[in-house]
């Protein structure tokens, strides 16, 4: 047997020998980025659990943001600034950060607005991210449907989420009814509006549900005509009516659309099927294309 080359044996040890671990950052390293650090090094330590793994280091970290540069010399080092404090999970410093600043109109003031509503939403202070999504648009709500926030998610829904979290549903409906309301997507949210407004208005909510069924109906979105016709059920009988008329209409589309499980949740004293499956299940209403014949609504 003929002698293994060198650089063989190296290449041969090196595949076999395990790879060290990485080690937390000693004391001294995490010293030293919080004197010279810069914003990107410290907001990439905040994302590096050996860098700072501990609640203490994370604290050290935000404070050192928040005090980096106490005078903004820039527009992008201000945003850079406030954005590494919402990276490294302290909102409230972000806000302080963008607190500094204070844009014209234009590209800055969009940049601005955007990230002041990604902090607000993080600290769930719901008040000033819907304020500033009706900054962001000059008050124009209608125009926030045509805007997709971080998430993805579209601006209307967003900010109609925001007010009914403050306890307020019916000016979450009248955002929702300042939107686009064509196919499915209009059919829920017409849903959602009406179960914003049930508590004051009963009647428009139930009208409201009456369009989106027809219009889930027109595109035979029949899982979520289901949804529907069980959300107003919900709410009729909440308001002390008897549900007969949407009882009836769960009935018939759960039996054209052979949905055993919506039955047998109608009627429990009956006997189930043996092959009783969920809506949501493979096979379930949920998951039916097109039928031949558009059940009756």
């Amino acid at each position: 047997m003929g002698i293994v080359p060198l650089p063989l044996v190296l290449t041969l040890l090196s595949a076999v020998t395990p790879t060290a671990s990485p080690q937390p950052w000693s004391d001294a390293r995490f010293q030293e980025l919080l004197v010279s650090g810069t914003i990107t090094t410290m907001e990439q330590a905040c994302l590096d659990p050996m860098a700072a793994g501990t609640k203490l280091r994370k604290q050290q970290l935000r404070d050192r943001l928040l005090a980096i540069h106490p005078v903004p010399a820039s527009f992008d080092l201000t945003m850079r600034n406030a954005g590494a404090l919402l990276t490294c999970g302290a909102p409230e410093g972000t806000a302080l950060v963008l607190n500094r600043l204070s844009p014209a109109r234009g590209d800055e003031r969009r940049r601005w607005l955007m990230l002041r509503w990604q902090a607000a939403s993080a600290a769930l202070d719901h008040r000033q991210a819907a304020l500033a999504l009706r900054r962001l648009v000059d008050g124009n709500v209608a125009a926030l449907d045509d805007i997709t926030l971080a998430g993805p998610r579209n601006g209307l829904d967003t900010l109609a989420e925001h007010e009914a979290s403050q306890g307020r549903p019916q000016s979450a409906a009248l955002v929702l009814l300042q939107g686009d309301f064509q196919g499915a997507a209009g059919a829920r949210r017409r849903g959602q509006a009406a179960e914003w407004l049930a508590a004051t208005d009963p009647e428009q909510a139930d009208q409201l549900l009456e369009v989106a069924l027809d219009e889930a109906a027109s595109v035979q979105a029949w899982g979520l005509a289901m949804e529907l016709l069980q959300l107003q059920l919900r709410l009729q009988l909440a308001a002390g009516g008897d549900g007969e008329r949407p009882r009836r209409r769960i009935e018939r589309l759960a039996a054209r659309l052979d949905d055993a499980y919506t039955q047998l949740q109608l009627n429990p004293e009956s006997t189930p099927p043996p092959s009783l499956r969920s809506p949501r299940e493979p096979g379930g209403h949920a998951a039916v294309g097109e039928p031949m014949t558009a059940p009756s609504l």
